[in-house]
């Protein structure tokens, strides 16, 4: 009996052992996503700062593609970083430079966004 009673309570600490694993594992992709996010939400803030410039309402749409690409470049690594971390902690068998990949596309993706809308939204030539 007592032999019993020792294996269950093992079996429930190793149960109790493996959710708290599984949920620190959820905590950090939880964690990692909100802070993917963020990123994504700062650098999208600052390339809308950029694209509403006084200073571009003369650019060509290739002027304002490289004031773009330049633009933003803490909050462009940030953003990147964290799509990384993200992705890393939701995928962890898919090769990390896939990762980055993915990431410098949605880095590329937000660019070329803004460019779209600076288009699409400026005045007629005169």
């Amino acid at each position: 009996m007592r032999m019993r009673m020792l294996g269950a309570a093992l079996v429930m600490m190793t149960s109790a052992a493996m959710m708290s694993s599984v949920m620190a594992d959820d905590d950090d992709a939880k964690g990692a996503q909100k802070l993917a996010q963020q990123g994504r939400d700062d650098y999208w803030h600052c390339l809308a700062r950029e694209y509403s410039r006084d200073s571009n309402q003369g650019m060509t749409e290739r002027d304002f593609g490289r004031s773009v690409a330049s633009a933003c470049p803490s909050e462009r690594q940030y953003y990147r970083v964290a799509l990384l971390d993200y992705l890393t902690t939701q995928y962890p068998e898919i090769d990390a430079g896939a990762h980055l990949a993915t990431a410098n596309r949605a880095v590329e993706s937000a660019q070329k966004d803004i460019v779209t809308a600076f288009v699409k939204h400026r005045p007629p030539s005169k």
